[in-house]
């Protein structure tokens, strides 16, 4: 049953007509057992929700709507290997990519071992390039999930990432990005990563022809050394000349393959064992959300939660603050998992939805974003929850900072929720601005592929109560399409069928 059509959801209207005047304050005091109640441990992560517009009764409906919109239904298709991907017939199965070898029979036992029998090649090779001290740069080719996922990751695991070793990563077909990257490497001494699905991304082979351009104008002769490809295509591939290819499968979704052949450059800066570490973090989330009571469950009550604001709250945005700077990039990651996934007008069925979906995701990491927009989180004319993410422990030994850091931290979500009073009028802070709390003990491999996996999870459980598919993405398509025709027209000058507006700006960029 879609969502809007179910008893809960219209017992969820009478419920938020109530929170209209709703205040955190008084919430908190009149309720001693609050921030426990709304507070959930996960592997890896704590989580405390107390912060935000709910209570137990909301929590307890939100949970009816799951049940009523076959959540957990859904989520068991998904594990075992039903083609959820409706539009394009497809399973979803990344987080079988993170799932222990020969653990599962049946239908899945073939695509869990062609899974290791690529994991395995994938990292005996980050683990020779890691001992051949002659590859000191690896440059990652991608775009989307290819870039995004890595890129993200090298960075929150740099105090993992082996010394000898540069990583860089290069997306935008803006030729100054690569231009940029390529400037004072050695073709001799540089490893390119290729990574797209079909080897036909626009963008990643443009930049792949000028990388290898760049490396035989440099005097580089063995291409098949210097360039891997991360493919299906291994025709493609070989045409340019590499002949080391490490593939996946339809089932993985551009946006969850950073556990595939796609995690290539986050396997030889952290090495094998590092890598599985990532893979075992989030396979303990899987398990969790799995196997975990809706009550319990920290993917269901964060996906929940965010229905919740969405559709019956009305707060349209979600600012995400990482108090760590080896997370700055996390933000740009969770905006391609969250709205690529969930940025969707139609349900399942192609019918078109009278209700918002994915919220818009934006964010910085803290401290900096307190003097950049956190102005206007606190005395915006908009409510935008928070989402603050910290580490309890650093790895450096930085007198003060960590503590200064954390502290900033509690004290931004605790000013947002109390805000201040002032009869000038200036200085005044509405407060009771809603935020959340997520917390790690340190910064590793596994904590991060935890985290990482619940806040996949999570955007499967508001897709999920959507009835969307959170696993296409067509919106991504037309701009493409569009854009082969206008760049044809840029050599020709053929301005025929076009509308006024893009006449005039091809005419003028000609």
């Amino acid at each position: 049953m879609r969502c809007d059509h179910t008893p809960a959801w219209q017992a969820l209207q009478t419920q938020a007509q109530h929170f209209h005047a709703f205040d955190l304050r008084t919430a908190f005091a009149s309720d001693a057992q609050r921030a426990g109640t709304l507070s959930q441990p996960a592997p890896h992560v704590f989580a405390d929700m107390s912060k935000n517009h709910v209570d137990a009764a909301t929590e307890a409906l939100l949970q009816d709507l799951a049940r009523q919109t076959g959540l957990t239904a859904h989520r068991d298709a998904m594990f075992r290997g039903e083609p959820i991907n409706t539009t394009e017939n497809r399973a979803v199965m990344h987080w079988l990519l993170r799932q222990p070898e020969g653990s599962l029979g049946g239908a899945l036992a073939e695509p869990l071992a062609l899974v290791h029998a690529t994991l395995k090649p994938m990292l005996a090779y980050a683990e020779q390039i890691r001992a051949d001290a002659q590859i000191t740069d690896v440059v990652n080719i991608g775009i989307g999930g290819s870039d995004l996922g890595p890129q993200m990751a090298v960075l929150a695991l740099q105090d993992f990432v082996m010394a000898g070793k540069r990583f860089h990563f290069v997306s935008n077909v803006d030729g100054h990005e690569l231009v940029g990257v390529l400037q004072g490497l050695k073709a001799e001494n540089t490893l390119f990563l290729i990574a797209s699905k079909t080897f036909t991304t626009i963008e990643t082979m443009t930049n792949a022809r000028s990388a290898l351009a760049w490396f035989q104008a440099q005097g580089g002769t063995e291409v098949a050394r210097h360039f891997v490809a991360l493919t299906t295509n291994v025709a493609a591939a070989q045409a340019m000349g590499m002949t080391t290819t490490f593939g996946f499968w339809d089932w993985v979704g551009g946006r969850y393959s950073l556990w595939s052949a796609i995690g290539l450059p986050v396997a030889i800066a952290i090495g094998a064992a590092g890598f599985m570490d990532l893979l075992a973090g989030a396979h303990a989330m899987d398990q969790h959300f799995q196997t975990a009571p809706l009550e319990a469950n920290l993917p269901v009550r964060l996906g929940l939660l965010d229905v919740w604001c969405r559709n019956f709250l009305n707060f349209t945005n979600r600012s995400v603050a990482p108090y760590h700077s080896a997370l700055r990039r996390l933000p740009a990651y969770l905006q391609q998992l969250e709205m690529e996934s969930n940025g969707k007008r139609v349900d399942r069925q192609g019918q078109a939805l009278p209700y918002g979906t994915s919220p818009v995701l934006w964010g910085e990491p803290g401290t900096n974003g307190q003097h950049a927009y956190f102005q206007m989180l606190h005395q915006g004319t908009d409510t935008v929850p928070v989402e603050f993410i910290a580490v309890k422990k650093a790895t450096h030994h930085l007198k003060d900072h960590q503590e200064l850091l954390l502290a900033n931290a509690i004290a931004q979500a605790q000013a947002l929720m109390l805000g201040q009073s002032d009869a000038g009028g200036h200085q005044h802070f509405t407060g009771n601005r809603p935020s959340t709390f997520l917390l790690l003990d340190e910064l590793t491999p596994a904590s991060l592929g935890a985290l990482i996996a619940l806040q996949e999870h999570r955007v499967f459980v508001s897709g999920s109560v959507w009835g969307i598919n959170s696993f296409d993405q067509w919106g991504v398509e037309l701009g493409k399409v569009l854009a082969k025709d206008i760049h044809a027209r840029m050599a020709s000058g053929d301005v025929a069928g076009l509308d006024a507006s893009t006449t005039a700006l091809l005419q003028r960029m000609r």
